[in-house]
């Protein structure tokens, strides 16, 4: 067996196992290299040395595990935590998309649980006091009471405003109060950036 023929059938032996071998292997498992000795099982072991020069030859980026695509992370999700854990089961219970949380946690405290602002909001969500305690938060620096309560929150503005996005943003922001005076988004430079940025994260 010639090399062509060998790199071949190493192609279509992958393309048929690497799937399975992928999410048997353990971390740190150099899947290619599993593949390839799956494939030597079936060609023989004469064709050990054909396959250690196709190893040698080959960019060091091909024989390094790499997730599934299905399993690769949208960037703009923030830092690989418990918080996306969080946010999917808030995003589930009150039947508001996951990313939208995502783009008010980035915008209000950079996924920083400890995040304080000089008006007295708190946490992932940037919760105030008084909301905080009405939405029967105990812990305000609490990831997971945290983002329940303001996913809870925005859902009710949601409602309140007809799932006018940019109308619950901007009452999560300045106060419904404000968005009713107005009968619209606030105009407050503040609140107006605050809706444009999250809806430019969201629809990003």
């Amino acid at each position: 067996m010639n090399i062509q023929q060998v790199k071949a059938m190493m192609e279509l032996q992958a393309l048929g196992n690497l799937g399975s071998i992928a999410s048997s292997s353990s971390e740190g498992t150099n899947v290619f290299q599993t593949v390839l000795e799956n494939a030597l099982q079936t060609t023989g072991t004469d064709t050990l040395g054909s396959v250690q020069n196709l190893l040698d030859t080959m960019p060091q980026q091909a024989l390094s595990p790499t997730l599934p695509l299905s399993q690769k992370r949208d960037a703009s999700k923030g830092p690989e935590t418990g918080i996306d854990s969080i946010i999917s089961r808030a995003a589930e219970r009150y039947g508001i998309p996951a990313k939208l949380i995502h783009s008010v946690v980035k915008q209000e405290s950079g996924y920083d649980p400890s995040s304080t602002s000089h008006a007295g909001a708190a946490g992932l969500m940037q919760l105030m006091p008084g909301t905080a305690r009405g939405l029967g938060v105990t812990d305000v620096f609490d990831p997971e009471q945290n983002v329940f309560a303001g996913s809870k929150y925005l859902k009710q503005m949601l409602v309140k405003y007809d799932g006018d996005m940019k109308l619950a943003l901007a009452a999560y922001n300045a106060g419904p109060g404000n968005v009713d005076k107005y009968s619209g988004v606030p105009p407050f430079q503040e609140t107006q950036n605050y809706v444009r940025k999250i809806m430019d994260s969201y629809y990003a």
